[in-house]
């Protein structure tokens, strides 16, 4: 059986992100990402859709993305999908929504989070990028990937 969980996306915040801690301190960002899908109808005429998807970041990157992003700042987000499923309070009904849980967050834009842009400041599109399946060996220098603690 074939079981592939990789999520490439690139997007920007829709919200300044919010830095929480665990009870073990481990901390854990949550982030908001939209995602511009821009395209012509067959009668010329320009649309937007826009995906907006829930990210959640682990351990010392969480940190980094809420000292560093800002609503509106451009990120590419790399991680897989994971389903969280709820009892509504109000309804006592089931709920459920997909969000990313990131392995890696790369910031498109530089700067700390103080520093504004003026609204005619565009983003800069991202840089091309290129994926390799399957994904190189982590460096022979023993800092291997951990696995992340449930939330």
């Amino acid at each position: 059986m074939v079981s592939i969980n990789t999520v490439i996306l690139g997007g920007n915040l829709t919200r300044d992100p919010e830095v929480r801690y665990t009870p073990q301190g481990t901390a854990v960002a949550r982030l908001g990402l939209a995602i511009s899908n821009v395209y012509k109808t067959r009668d010329g005429e320009k649309k937007e859709d826009v995906c907006f998807i829930d990210v959640e970041v682990w351990k010392r990157q969480a940190e980094t993305c809420g000292e560093y992003l800002k609503k509106g700042s451009p990120i590419l987000v790399e991680g897989s999908l994971k389903l969280d499923t709820w009892d509504d309070r109000e309804t006592g009904k089931k709920r459920s929504k997909h969000k990313i849980r990131a392995r890696r967050v790369t910031f498109l834009s530089s700067g700390p989070r103080g520093e504004s842009r003026s609204n005619n400041d565009v983003a800069p599109a991202p840089a091309p990028y290129e994926v390799n399946f399957p994904p190189e060996p982590p460096a022979a220098s023993g800092g291997g990937g951990e696995a992340m603690p449930p939330f």
